[in-house]
């Protein structure tokens, strides 16, 4: 009997160092994004699905570590980590991958996309991998996946807006992204480029008049606390990238690379369909959260659309290497939009 319960003891002591020697050897994933660490935010939801996914797919040889809330820096500082390799999965915005790759750039031309599943059609199909596929070469950052930072409209502290002599004079916020830039000096408006973690301050403090973002980022840091009035003109569709290390998916196993390709995909499809169901209640979120909500006439989003996109457009194509991108993006919406009629 004592012999027996002798064994039964180091059996599973061995077990218990078996784990730990698995455990040791397990690859870390840190996987961080700048939304709030809830399950009601796309972001976050998102990446519990990953998260899960992997650790299970691989029996444990990928830990995945969940850094929320910009925990690991902001764009540029995860940006910096995903080419050196010590941040092995970021979800970072379109503002913040053009100081890494110039042409991301060109997916803030105004008014590109005409629905979410054109985007979706463009994004997942050619284009965007020979996109996605130029990115990597160029900065060893592989762009995985294409999910929504939601269409983006304008917010201000002053006035309702309906025509763009509406926002002539204003002081706006913008991304972090000469883009951006632009697009709001072409209303007339002078820009400033301040950091989303500063954003709220940026605006309670009135240093801006105003901002320009999704539904649910404006949820997300409750910028309605400060902004009376919205204007739904979906100026621009706007991106979350799905970045991963090039340095560490090269050293992972095929097993691991598919399971981490497959996470990504459940992570995206999770991603952008809760981004896109608050898109689509833009007026009703915002309304009930106090906000006077302008939604515009196709005329009159056609007053905004001629103003801005060939500003932005000129612009654009005077970047090296942008016009080619530019006139690839339109083409593949071209094909996309007609292959829907």
């Amino acid at each position: 009997m004592l012999k027996q319960t002798v064994g039964a003891v180091l059996a599973a002591a061995m077990l218990t160092l078996g784990a730990g020697a698995v455990a040791a050897d397990a690859k870390v994933l840190k996987y961080t994004h700048f939304q709030p660490g809830k399950p009601d935010q796309p972001k976050h939801a998102a990446a519990v699905a990953f998260k899960e996914h992997v650790e299970k797919a691989t029996n444990g040889s990928i830990k995945v570590e969940l850094y929320p809330a910009s925990q690991l820096g902001n764009a540029n500082q995860v940006l910096e980590g995903l080419r050196l390799g010590s941040i092995e999965l970021g979800v970072v915005h379109d503002g913040g991958i053009p100081t890494i790759y110039k042409p991301f750039n060109i997916f803030g031309l105004p008014f590109v996309f005409p629905d979410h599943a054109t985007a979706y059609a463009v994004l997942d199909g050619p284009f965007g991998n020979e996109f996605a596929e130029d990115m990597r070469k160029k900065t060893g950052v592989r762009l995985m996946g294409y999910a929504d930072n939601g269409i983006r409209h304008f917010t201000n502290s002053k006035r309702t807006v309906r025509t763009p002599e509406d926002m002539k004079g204003m002081k706006m916020r913008v991304q972090p992204s000469p883009v951006f830039v632009k697009l709001v000096e072409s209303l007339g408006m002078s820009a400033s480029a301040i950091d989303w973690g500063e954003l709220p301050a940026a605006l309670a403090q009135k240093t801006v008049d105003g901002q320009e973002n999704s539904v649910t980022n404006i949820m997300a840091a409750s910028l309605y606390q400060h902004q009376k009035y919205a204007t739904l003109d979906g100026h621009v569709y706007s991106l979350h990238a799905y970045l991963v290390s090039d340095r560490f998916f090269s050293r992972l196993s095929d097993a691991e690379k598919k399971a981490v390709t497959e996470g990504v995909d459940k992570a995206k499809k999770i991603h952008r369909d809760m981004t896109r169901a608050q898109d689509l209640e833009a007026k009703d979120v915002l309304a009930k959260n106090g906000m006077e909500v302008t939604e515009l006439t196709p005329a009159q989003i056609d007053a905004f659309r001629k103003v801005t996109q060939p500003a932005v457009r000129a612009w654009l194509e005077s970047e090296p290497g942008n016009k080619e991108w530019v006139a690839k993006m339109l083409a593949a919406v071209d094909t996309a939009s007609k292959a829907r009629k």
